[in-house]
């Protein structure tokens, strides 16, 4: 804790008067836990991408916390197991940007999960420009424009919220096969520490999740792409990255899902510019 002079200058205190001690974090000398809560009741939380795996379990998360739930995705129904607002948007159409940046501004979210995202594989002497304009188009351009209405909502608002936006392991690391991914999660990761520290002034804190291999059914088409690509058979590239992962399992949407719920409640109250890795130990840094 630092400076321990006034650990003892406290009188004997009830925890109700813990206000009045210089130090309101000890009590006699004794930390005094008090866990921030969980509990998302009376705010809204909108999550993109949300017929995924991960978008789903958050959405699900997010309301068994309480919150107002507003998703988002191509399909005009919501797949996951819990009560939403759903509007469907195709977010690399300009139009269809447009119109859920409007949705956004006229919702005033408290918390965003900017969650929708676009793989596919191929190496620099592949990787086409259709693919990167593809890719970066919803994975950059549209995370970057929700990002930003979603703030300016908030600021004209006045909410001191959470924007949560999903990178990636591969925004850490290049991969021979997954040049424009990893180009796109490396960008996610660049824009939320360049937005917390824009927005820190507003007291709204903008993080991001970096998941490792997740078991979700996206991995069905990656598994395939690889297959095609490095000639191996169907489930064989799920199976090793399973493998290579030390906890030894690739994770599972609720994974996330109960990060993203740190990130969206008082729990992380003092956390900014940060990018969270949920990848059973895949991806080591200093």
């Amino acid at each position: 804790y630092g400076d321990h002079r006034d650990l003892h200058s406290c009188p004997t205190r009830r925890s109700s008067d813990l206000t009045a001690c210089s130090r309101p974090d000890i009590w006699c000398g004794q930390v005094n836990f008090d866990p921030a809560p969980t509990d998302l009741s009376g705010k809204t939380c909108l999550i993109t991408g949300a017929n995924g795996g991960i978008g789903a379990a958050t959405a699900e998360h997010f309301a068994a916390c309480g919150a107002r739930v507003l998703t988002t995705d191509l399909g005009d129904e919501f797949s996951g197991d819990c009560e939403s607002e759903h509007r469907a948007f195709d977010m690399l159409d300009p139009d269809g940007l447009l119109a859920c940046l409007d949705w956004i501004t006229a919702e005033a979210p408290d918390v965003v999960f900017n969650n929708a995202a676009l793989f596919d594989i191929g190496s620099v002497l592949d990787a086409n420009l259709a693919q990167f304009d593809r890719l970066f188009g919803l994975n950059v351009r549209a995370m970057y424009a929700v990002m930003q209405s979603a703030a300016r909502a908030m600021v004209a608002s006045d909410k001191q919220g959470s924007i949560i936006n999903l990178a990636s392991q591969a925004g850490h690391r290049g991969e021979a096969l997954v040049a424009h991914y990893c180009a796109t999660k490396a960008a996610v990761i660049s824009y939320t520490q360049s937005a917390a520290l824009a927005l820190a002034p507003n007291k709204i804190r903008v993080n991001a999740i970096s998941p490792g291999v997740v078991d979700t059914p996206m991995w069905e088409t990656v598994d395939a792409l690889f297959a095609k690509y490095e000639g191996k058979e169907i489930g064989q590239k799920k199976r090793e990255v399973a493998g290579s992962v030390p906890l030894g399992y690739m994770g599972r949407p609720f994974e996330i899902a109960r990060v993203a719920v740190f990130l969206a409640s008082d729990q992380s109250q003092y956390m900014t510019a940060q990018t969270l890795s949920v990848d059973g130990g895949s991806v080591l840094r200093m």
